[in-house]
């Protein structure tokens, strides 16, 4: 019974741990500061990791947590790029290409030869 409440208390703080760490994510990725949410969410990742490889909580259950809270991120990520591009219009002028070489003519493939039986 003693070893059964240790355990308990033992997942209960790196289940809670995780948690904190994702809602920390999720604050400053809604508050749109970039590279404190990219920290974040590598920690949110990291305890999920070690609490799916502890067994507090099934590996799937962390793999979806992962998913949802990268999908957030990036997608917020994706709108700062868009902002970003809209205001810097020099970003988007057309910049020279370089000449590129024709490619060689193919070579007709020999024709295969018959075997006589």
């Amino acid at each position: 019974m003693r070893i059964a409440l240790r355990r308990q208390m033992r997942n209960r703080a790196v289940r809670s741990r995780a948690k904190t760490f994702i809602t920390r994510a999720e604050k400053l990725i809604f508050a749109g500061d970039m590279e404190a949410s990219a920290t974040a969410v590598a920690e949110s990742i990291s305890a999920l990791d070690r609490a799916a490889e502890k067994g507090i909580i099934h590996p799937n259950n962390a793999a979806r947590r992962k998913s949802r809270l990268m999908k957030k991120f990036n997608q917020v990520q994706a709108s700062a790029a868009e902002v970003i591009a809209e205001e810097v219009p020099e970003a988007e002028e057309k910049k020279p290409e370089p000449e590129k070489k024709a490619k060689a003519a193919k070579k007709p493939k020999a024709e295969k030869k018959e075997k006589g039986k």
